[in-house]
């Protein structure tokens, strides 16, 4: 049976608008011309996909489902046939991250990538999903977990060091021991590999069976809810380089236990480490988790909260 190609493509860009005359406008046709596509769809499917929602239109519960199933396929043959048209003369690459890595590692060291690489088109897709490179359109990944995935290519970023935190105007550098920290609110990332049972029992700590938690289920949320003064998070220097750096952070415990694990980690399927694209970010990567080590190997944090360099101490 032949798929009825433009009928798909007018019903993203109707689902996309939640409008007949929005998605007419971008199409440069008639409302008219809309309807009749979406009907002709709707009989092919034999379902309903929309109902009238005020002024505009809503999806149905099986127009939301397609739509879901849809709109990544259609976004890729959109881009692979302006590609191929000519559209886009520069390269585009992919590259999919955990929320936190993106936003508190990764983007704030783009800039280099980008005045490095003119020619790049990037673009950042963050979530937590693993990749499937078999059906989306994804150049390289980095991943949380714990580095172990058959077929594919998989290189650790760097190792982390896990270690409490807060504001130092909710509580200074080594100001405490790490009995004391469960009279304090403790900030959880649920989804983070090391958890407060971990620290503490490292700690040769026993806390009571009850303590004020405050969680989330992203890292970002929890580093910035602890700058922010709510109380102690327990997270890695990698992720909170720049807060630790900056001092809006630090370590309230003295002689907290060391943690270093490795959790996020470069994925991609081995062909694609040949695409020229794949090999300048990969470069640029190790360039920069390089310059991120050397950074803390040069810094250490004083008792007062302070950085403090190496050559200065």
């Amino acid at each position: 049976m032949t798929l009825p190609l433009r009928a798909i493509a007018v019903f993203d860009v109707v689902a996309r608008c939640c409008s007949l005359t929005k998605a007419a406008a971008e199409l440069y046709v008639t409302p008219s011309a809309v309807s009749q596509q979406i009907h002709s769809l709707e009989q092919h499917l034999g379902t309903t996909l929309l109902k009238k929602a005020g002024r505009g239109v809503a999806l149905t519960e099986a127009g939301e489902r397609y739509f879901e199933m849809i709109a990544e396929d259609v976004q890729r043959i959109t881009e692979a046939t302006q590609r191929i048209r000519g559209f886009r003369s520069r390269s585009a690459l992919t590259v999919r991250t955990t929320p936190t890595l993106g936003s508190k590692w990764l983007l704030p060291r783009l800039q280099k990538f980008l005045d490095a690489n003119p020619d790049v088109e990037l673009r950042l897709n963050a979530t937590t999903e693993p990749t499937d490179f078999s059906r989306e359109a994804v150049d390289v990944e980095i991943r949380h977990g714990e580095g172990q995935w058959p077929g594919v290519y998989v290189e650790g970023l760097a190792e982390e060091n896990f270690l409490p935190v807060c504001a130092p105007s909710y509580a200074p550098a080594n100001s405490m021991d790490a009995g004391e920290l469960e009279q304090h609110r403790l900030i959880y990332s649920v989804k983070a590999q090391l958890q407060w049972t971990q620290w503490f029992a490292s700690a040769g700590v026993t806390p009571s069976a009850e303590w004020t938690r405050l969680l989330f289920d992203r890292s970002h949320m929890a580093i910035d809810a602890a700058a922010d003064g709510l109380g102690v998070a327990l997270d890695s220097n990698l992720m909170m380089w720049r807060e630790l750096r900056e001092g809006t952070l630090v370590c309230p415990v003295r002689n907290s236990p060391q943690f270093k694990l490795t959790t996020q980690w470069v994925v991609c399927p081995f062909d694609h480490l040949r695409k020229a694209k794949v090999q300048l970010f990969l470069e640029w990567l190790r360039q920069e988790r390089s310059e991120w080590q050397n950074e803390q190997r040069l810094f250490t944090f004083s008792p007062d909260g302070v950085n403090e360099s190496a050559d200065k101490r």
